[in-house]
């Protein structure tokens, strides 16, 4: 379905950007009026920053399954992490995300192999609609890193030793500002810099602005419709 998405990115650090589709033929018509913007290029991300601890934290955990039941993703924010957070009649836990002195916060910290388990995209897109931004740990899960990568979220690796500085900061100051430079990959915070690393492959197509192969796709209308018009069996 190629009609009228519009996508946004919100958060210090990130550049919103809308795209538009204006009308659809079939393959082989002449091309439609496409307005295509690109995407921005994602060069640091900002904000204040929360510590959900623990290692191996599972996408499961990050959004239950019984939570998978949509059409879109949109709303999935209200589940991430439901289960850590909620008694069964729905109070609240005590959890890091549910203290009033972490609200507002779009950077996520937490431990070892973030994001493991079943490969559901719901889990980073209920992190990114939880309001969150990037993601800092001491590693990731792949297929996890690749589906944030495709919404602008960069997901940037620190050292044991080098996050707890980080959460110390954290903890000890909520209100603290995090810069995750994906340039020069460091993270900067309450006067200090802590090294970081990002995947080449992730940190090349945000610097390029070239994170989602979708949007790189729709860019590319014109040619598709183009080359299928030129094949006598596409233009029948």
């Amino acid at each position: 379905m190629l009609g009228n998405p519009a996508f946004a990115l919100r958060g210090d650090g990130i550049t919103d950007f809308r795209l538009s589709l204006q009308g659809r033929g079939p393959i082989g018509c002449p091309s439609k009026s496409y307005r295509i913007m690109a995407l921005e290029k994602i060069t640091s991300v900002s904000g204040k920053g929360v510590y959900v601890p623990g290692s191996d934290i599972d996408t499961d955990r990050i959004i239950p399954a019984r939570f998978m039941k949509c059409v879109t993703f949109d709303g999935l924010g209200e589940y991430l992490f439901y289960d850590v957070r909620h008694e069964e009649d729905g109070t609240l836990k005590p959890h890091p995300l549910n203290e009033e002195s972490n609200a507002g916060a779009s950077i996520l910290i937490s431990g070892i192999n973030f994001g493991c388990g079943s490969s559901r995209e719901h889990a980073p897109q209920a992190i990114s609609k939880g309001g969150f931004n990037a993601v800092i740990a001491q590693s990731f899960a792949e297929i996890f890193f690749g589906n944030c990568a495709t919404l602008g979220m960069p997901c940037v690796i620190g050292s044991a030793s080098d996050i707890e500085k980080l959460t110390t900061a954290v903890t000890a100051d909520p209100t603290t500002e995090i810069v995750i430079d994906v340039v020069a990959q460091q993270v900067t915070f309450a006067g200090q810099s802590i090294p970081v690393t990002i995947p080449s492959t992730a940190r090349d197509a945000f610097l390029s602005g070239q994170w989602d192969p979708i949007g790189e796709l729709l860019d590319g209308i014109s040619r598709i419709e183009e080359t299928a018009g030129a094949l006598p069996y596409m233009s029948r």
